[in-house]
Parts: structure tokens; sequence; C-alpha cells
């Protein structure tokens, strides 16, 4: 069929080719179908870049969570929506002049709850404890002089390094457990989010302090230019020595090589942290390199570790399958569509 000839929903309602190449999203193809029945869908998810390119030359809405600057510039659908909120793995600038570019979300709450749990297991030993007493050791307090006391989160501060979807949740969780909360984000000054009430909210240049004061420290900043390597040597070693560094943005936002090195510095010691809960990564995982990291964090017994999967919850992405149906819809009426991010209007 013919392309979609407009880019800023002028058209009036028609039926639509909807490409669909994510394969989890693919997943919630019925959500997707209920919600915009009326239209063509097509479900692409293991083609090479050839049949990707042809596929995206002929659909009126293509709807992706990775797009290559090969396949980009052959897209002429009105509309290209992400399933998700990062557009880091998107050619956002290799698609035509006008294309419109939309995302979603609903991920914040499984986060947010993956960074409390991740505090949890870190204060709590909770993985080195139950592979120990699988093995036939029982240390504790009572058997053992040198196990410390754990903190309840009533006691602990939690700083996030950004104030979005993901660090508002992080934060408005955190607060309903007891935790006292503060937080820095390029503009201090905008309104905070419903149901957060950080004790204070700083600037980028406050990040000292807050690491300074943090026992949590949640890392939710979109990866760019200002922020790849953000959180560096001198960062870390700002960072209080028992406190725990959560990291739910994007590997590159935290420098690998300083990282591992304050999880290996002497316990207690300036340069030393905590611990760390890493969901995300400096790469693709590959054969002799999963975890994808430069160095061997799976040996280390003060981290926790998982395949970038925090957002992960059922809510998450059929919460997004409702959202894209209803883009789809609004695409064919030619009303204004959500969550747009390119071109700004």
């Amino acid at each position: 069929m013919a392309p979609a000839s407009g880019h800023q929903g002028s058209t009036p309602a028609r039926r639509l080719t909807v490409l669909v190449t994510d394969p989890i999203i693919t997943r919630w193809s019925a959500v997707l179908t209920a919600g915009a029945p009326n239209h063509d869908w097509v479900f692409l998810t293991d083609a090479d870049d050839d049949g990707q390119r042809a596929a995206a030359a002929d659909c009126d809405v293509l709807i992706c969570s990775r797009l290559s600057a090969e396949v980009a510039p052959c897209v002429r659908a009105a509309l290209v929506q992400v399933t998700g909120a990062g557009l880091d793995r998107v050619a956002v600038t290799a698609l035509p002049a006008g294309t419109e570019v939309t995302t979603t979300a609903h991920h914040e709450r499984s986060i947010a709850e993956h960074v409390l749990l991740s505090v949890l297991a870190l204060e709590r030993q909770l993985l080195s404890r139950d592979r120990a007493l699988r093995s036939g050791t029982w240390r504790t307090l009572a058997t053992d002089p040198t196990v410390p006391a754990f903190r309840t989160l009533d006691t602990m501060t939690v700083g996030a390094v950004g104030l979005g979807g993901i660090g508002a949740a992080a934060l408005r969780l955190a607060g309903g457990w007891g935790m006292d909360t503060v937080a820095v984000r390029g503009n201090p000054d905008s309104p905070l989010p419903m149901g957060v009430s950080p004790r204070w909210v700083g600037g980028t240049g406050d990040l000292p302090r807050l690491l300074s004061e943090a026992d949590v420290v949640v890392v939710s900043v979109p990866l760019g230019p200002d922020t790849e390597s953000l959180i560096g040597e001198a960062e870390l070693t700002a960072m209080k020595a028992d406190a725990y560094l959560v990291n739910v943005a994007r590997g590159p936002v935290v420098d690998q090589d300083a990282l591992y090195a304050a999880l290996t510095a002497p316990a207690g010691s300036p340069a030393a942290i905590g611990g760390a809960a890493i969901d995300v990564w400096w790469g693709a995982p590959a054969p002799g390199r999963t975890p994808p990291a430069d160095h061997d964090f799976a040996i280390l017994e003060n981290v926790v570790l998982t395949p970038h999967c925090s957002g992960h919850a059922e809510s998450t992405f059929a919460g997004r399958a409702a959202d894209l149906a209803a883009n789809v819809e609004r695409l064919a009426a030619g009303v204004p569509r959500l969550g747009v991010v390119s071109p700004k209007r």
C-alpha cells in the first residue's frame, strides 16, 4: 500500500498498516490489536536489515525498540512509535525529515520496586547468606562476632540523580517506607512530581552534596553527551564508604573502571563504597562477556546483578501496548499523538 503522506496527523480517519518489529511488545499483540482493531497489523521480529528496509518503506506506523541508522532513512511511516522511553537505540536523526517519533513508559513503579529490593538485598547480604545456608553454614550475629547488624530503611537516606518518572517513583516509594529523600535534577526550580517531597532538591552542581549525604544513590538520568560517565572516580569517592549505588539508567552513565575500583577497594576506605546494584550494562551480552562488562563483577559479593529487567512487569508492557494502540487510533483520526518527542511542536 502507499505510505501515509502526512507527518502531523492532518489526514482523515483511515485504515493504517502498522509494522511491529519489537519482539517483546509482540507478546502483548492481543492488547495492541484490540486497542486499534480496524488496522492491518504486521509483526516482523526476526527479519534482517533488508527485510526491515522493505517493510519500513511500506507502512504507516512503525512500532520498534531499535532502529538502525541503515534502516531509518528507508522509513516512510508517518509515525515511529518507540516501545519504551529511551531513544539511545533509535536512530532518530537518520529518519526522513518531519517523521513523528513518540515514546511511552509505564516502567516507573516496577523499577522503583527493584531499587528498594536491591537495597534490601545488599544491606541484609541476602544473596550471600542464602548461598551460605544452602552450603550448610549457619552464620549470624549469635555465632560470629564479625557479622554486622543491618540498617532498616527508615534510618537511610536515598538520593535520586535525576527526577524524571523513575527517580520520582523511587523517591515516592522510598518515602512511603520511611526513608529520607534528596534529589538533584537539571531544573531544580520546576514543580515537584506528585507525591514526591524530598528534604531538598538541587541542581546538577549539587551532586557532590547528594553523594556525601546519601546512603543509597539511585541513577536514572538518560544517556547523552552530558551524562556519559557522570558517575566517575571523583563521584564514587565522594560517596559514603558504606553507601550503595543503584544504576537503572544506562551502563555508560557510570564509569565502569571507577565503579569496579570502588567495589574492590578495602572496606571502609575513602575510595570504597558499600556495594552496587547493576541492572544496565556496558554493551550487549555475548559468549564470554555475560554480564557485558570489561571487569568481572560476577565474582564480587557486594553487588546485585540483573540483566536489564527491572522494568519487566506485566503492567509495564500492558500499559505500553495500550498507549501504542491509542496512538495508532489518534494518527488514523488525525488528532495529536501522546508522547511526541520529535519533531517538537
